[in-house]
């Protein structure tokens, strides 16, 4: 591990705002009032990489608790960072793996889940790794409320069709859907915002896809 890397490894555990491995679960069911000091709802932003979504989400809606949840702290570090340098009180980062994430958050206690650009896992022996499997799937139905719903963005087109056919075959309800978001009619303010690795694709004219559905 490089120098830079561990530095931010180190940096981050001072973090108010970040929570690592074991530290999270004491947190289990209480994130709004032990956490946030609060009854207010809960967002996830899964595979959050550096925490953009999660950090302009917290700015365009300062009632809501936003929590980034990856593995790579040194990318966790930069959202974190963002948000203690600007003030930024109603987001937070979580370093696990999001396979537990049942260990981590109780039933109902998730409003809305965001996942954004995640690793799309194409290799046919790795589809159990993908962040959209039923696998996953189950867990955060399980985390989230009954009217809650989940948002997918992806440069991937394999990744957004796997999708597309998984929700179909469980039956689940698909509110928005697009293959070039930013040239279609779903986009606003929200679905603006731009990852670091969304930026790039853009510059080289990859389309975007986006998804969203729930559970009702």
């Amino acid at each position: 591990m490089g120098k830079d890397k561990l530095r931010k490894f180190a940096e981050i555990d001072t973090f108010a705002n970040v929570l690592q491995l074991d530290a999270g679960k004491g947190m289990k069911g209480q994130w709004a009032a032990k956490h946030f000091g609060n009854d207010r709802p809960i967002v996830l932003e899964l595979a959050c990489g550096k925490g953009e979504y999660s950090v302009n989400l917290a700015k365009l809606f300062p009632t809501y608790n936003f929590i980034g949840v990856d593995y790579k702290g040194n990318r966790i570090w930069r959202g974190a960072k963002t948000a203690l340098e600007e003030g930024i009180p109603n987001v937070a980062f979580l370093r696990i793996q999001i396979e537990n994430i049942l260990d981590y958050f109780a039933e109902n206690e998730v409003s809305e889940i965001w996942i954004t650009f995640p690793d799309p896992q194409p290799q046919k022996s790795r589809e159990k790794k993908r962040l959209t499997n039923p696998f996953f799937l189950a867990k955060y139905r399980e985390i989230l409320i009954p009217e809650g719903i989940m948002h997918l963005k992806t440069d991937n087109d394999g990744l957004f069709v796997y999708t597309q056919e998984k929700l179909t075959e469980l039956g689940l309800d698909i509110h928005a859907q697009t293959s070039d978001l930013y040239r279609s009619d779903v986009l606003d303010e929200v679905l603006s915002i731009k990852t670091y690795y969304e930026k790039k694709y853009l510059e080289t004219a990859k389309n975007i896809n986006y998804i969203k559905w729930g559970w009702l």
